[in-house]
Parts: C-alpha cells; structure tokens; sequence
C-alpha cells in the first residue's frame, strides 16, 4: 500500500531549486521563482543561475556567525513585509546540518523553509495502554489559526526544536503547552527513531529531523491544551489512527511518527506500508 505521507515525505524536485551555501557547505534550497527575490541583494548574495556550479551563496564577506546572522535577518525582515516569508515566530532556529554541529548562522523560525535549511522537531505519541482493552493513541487536532497545517490531526505533542533548547527540554516544554502533560510525567517518554522529511511546500522547502518518542499515558488522563495551538484531542483506536494516516488527515510529520510507532509495536505489518524505510534514512541529492 502506498501512502500519501511517505510519498509527500520526499516530494522534492531539486532541479526547481538552486542549492544555498555559506562558503563551500550546502545548507539549503531555494526554489528557482524565489531567486530573482534574492537578486536585490547583490552585496548579501552570489547567485549562479546555471550550469554544475548553479548555486545562490551568502557573500564571502560574511564569514562567522553574526554577520552571516545579521546580513540574512535584514533580508528576511523586508521579505516577511513584502508577505514573502509568512507565519512569523518570533523564534530563533539555527542554521546547521547536524543537531550537535555548531550554528553557522541564526534565523528566525519562519524563515527557515524560505531558505530550504535543515531544522529539528520533536513528536510524542500517547499511548493508552489498557489492561483490559487494545490499547489507544491520543491524536490531537491542529488549531484553525496556526500558520502551517491549520485543522489537521496532529500527534498529541510535537514542536520545532528551537535554538538553546536541546530535544529533552523541548519535549518537556512542548508536553505541557500542548497536552498539558507535567514534567514528571514527560520525563518518561522513551525514545523511538529519528524521521527524515524533504519535501516541497506552499512556503518553500521542509528539510526537517524529526525526533520521535512514545509516552504511556494514565487511563484517566485527558489533554489539556494550553497555548492555544490545539483545537481538540482525541483517543483513537490503532485502526482509526491508520486509517487517518492513509486517508491523508494527519499531517505528514504525524502520520510519519504514528507509523514509526505502529511498527515498533507490531500493530501494522511493515509490508503494507510501501517505501517506509526510506524516511528512517537522510534524503542523498
């Protein structure tokens, strides 16, 4: 069975983009209709249009941390003013190809799929495991007003990693604004495998890490969003979650941790799920 989400996962056409580099290390993609965005900004971009060296680089004058930060963060600010960079953050991501590499530049969240640089999330799947009963996930429903996926079925928690915050902290942080789960209770989560996702979107280029975990939740324990980013939660069966999954109603990073998570567990049989084992494993272009 093909699945929407595995599809969508590496939904990337890297001849409609130019690759993005500081100095001689790839750290993004920018489609080819943005590029001409760039162009206004000769003194900040090097752009090659054509042929094997085709390529958009920052300047080579911005050679360390805070002035290839601050060289970038003008541009975005005028382009987020022009509507070219929507969603904004407020949040500071960082500019890296390994989550343990030091940052090469800062940015702010929004930005990132502009510029196709890879980011870091993590996501926790719920887990109700009755003694008496098949056990359960809770699966939360995206608010209407969020800026990506808006209404769509989300795991309970799940957030971007942003900079200054290491993948524990941010399951703890994320864990009580969205499901208003307590720390002492987050801590428990144990660790699954690491998802990859490249894919083209209305925004740019999604090139995210995704870090799963599962957390067994109390019987008697209900969600309670708290920041306002969730619109309902809701305890599915494993039949209905992959049903979901297949009918493309979770977003593609949920419905990706939901299946890493049933086939750990052995609740869906990995044959039926066509081209899985691709997103265990970072996308090579």
């Amino acid at each position: 069975m093909s699945l929407p989400c595995i599809t969508d996962a590496r939904r990337f056409d890297a001849s409609a983009h130019l690759p993005f580099y500081f100095g001689d290390e790839r750290v993004g993609w920018i489609r080819r209709a943005d590029v001409a965005l760039l162009a206004r900004w000769p003194d900040v971009f090097r752009i090659v249009d054509a042929g094997p060296d085709a390529r958009v680089a920052l300047a080579a004058q911005f050679d360390n941390v805070t002035a290839r930060s601050a060289a970038l963060g003008s541009v975005i600010g005028a382009l987020a003013a022009e509507g070219r960079i929507p969603g904004w953050r407020n949040e500071t991501y960082a500019i890296r190809n390994a989550f343990d590499a030091p940052p090469l530049a800062f940015i702010e969240r929004a930005a990132s799929r502009f510029f196709g640089t890879l980011t870091y999330a993590v996501h926790l799947n719920g887990v109700v495991e009755y003694t008496a009963s098949e056990p359960q996930l809770w699966i939360a429903r995206r608010s209407d007003t969020k800026a990506t996926d808006p209404g769509m079925l989300d795991n309970v928690v799940a957030g971007g990693i942003g900079w200054g915050l290491g993948v524990e902290a941010t399951l703890a942080k994320e864990c009580w604004e969205e499901a208003g789960i307590a720390a002492e209770l987050a801590a428990r989560a144990t660790p699954g495998r690491t998802v990859h996702v490249l894919q083209s979107l209305p925004e740019g280029t999604q090139a995210e890490q995704i870090f799963v975990y599962d957390l067994a939740l109390p019987d008697d324990f209900v969600p309670h969003n708290q920041d306002g980013e969730v619109g309902e939660h809701r305890l599915a069966r494993i039949e209905e979650a992959a049903r979901w999954i297949e009918e493309g109603r979770m977003t593609v990073d949920a419905s990706l941790a939901t299946l890493d998570l049933l086939l750990r567990r052995q609740w869906i049989d990995e044959d039926a799920c066509e081209g899985i084992a691709a997103i265990f494993e970072p996308p090579t272009l």
